[in-house]
């Protein structure tokens, strides 16, 4: 890597690598944690407790790791490592 560009298209490359596994946990997860949000029977009070962070948990992952950490990840790499060899 040399210049910002090959930076991008390795963190791109990265991304769309990620997005299918990434995108099937969270589909998993929610699909088995979401019907306990809407159940009524004995217990359900308590596990809609611990339902409802386990749902925001999966979504903000999902948010993070294909969105938030590829930016922070490019900035560090940019400023600290490929200036500096330049």
């Amino acid at each position: 890597m040399r210049n910002l560009g090959d930076l991008r298209e390795a963190i791109m490359n990265g991304a769309v690598r990620r997005l299918r596994p990434k995108f099937m946990t969270v589909a998993t997860m929610a699909i088995g944690l979401i019907p306990i949000m809407w159940a009524t029977g004995t217990g359900s009070d308590v596990m809609k407790r611990i339902a409802a962070p386990m749902i925001g948990g999966i979504f903000t992952s999902f948010f993070l790791e294909l969105v938030v950490y590829p930016v922070i990840y490019e900035v560090w790499k940019w400023n600290f490592v490929i200036k500096k060899r330049s």
